[in-house]
């Protein structure tokens, strides 16, 4: 059995993860006015607003792959990763910081706001 991972992933892990042979899926949990100014490349937009309604077919991915979720600090982001994991995805992890800081850090053509 897979060892669980951390609820937090930083920006550096994410960066290894995603040019590694097997790239978590993104999740965007922002609304789409946020996705509209800025976003990973990647990444899928499901606002956490939805996620109480949210079918778990819609994830398309299988309950051991690893997601990433993402928000704009980081707060809706562990709301989201706790949800998933509670619903069985328990490989699920928060980017710590958001998009704010994967900008900072990582991609500073990304708008911020």
């Amino acid at each position: 059995m897979m060892e669980k991972r951390s609820v937090e992933i930083s920006w550096e892990e994410l960066q290894v993860q995603l040019a590694s042979e097997q790239p978590p899926k993104l999740l965007d949990c922002r609304e789409a006015d946020e996705w509209d100014i800025c976003k990973i490349a990647g990444a899928e937009l499901i606002p956490l607003s939805q996620f109480p309604d949210l079918p778990l077919a819609r994830l398309g991915v299988d309950k051991a792959r690893h997601i990433v979720v993402y928000c704009h600090h980081g707060v809706r982001s562990l709301r989201a990763t706790q949800w998933l994991r509670q619903q069985g995805y328990q490989q699920t992890q928060s980017l710590r910081g958001g998009i704010e800081l994967w900008a900072d850090c990582v991609d500073p053509t990304l708008r911020k706001y």
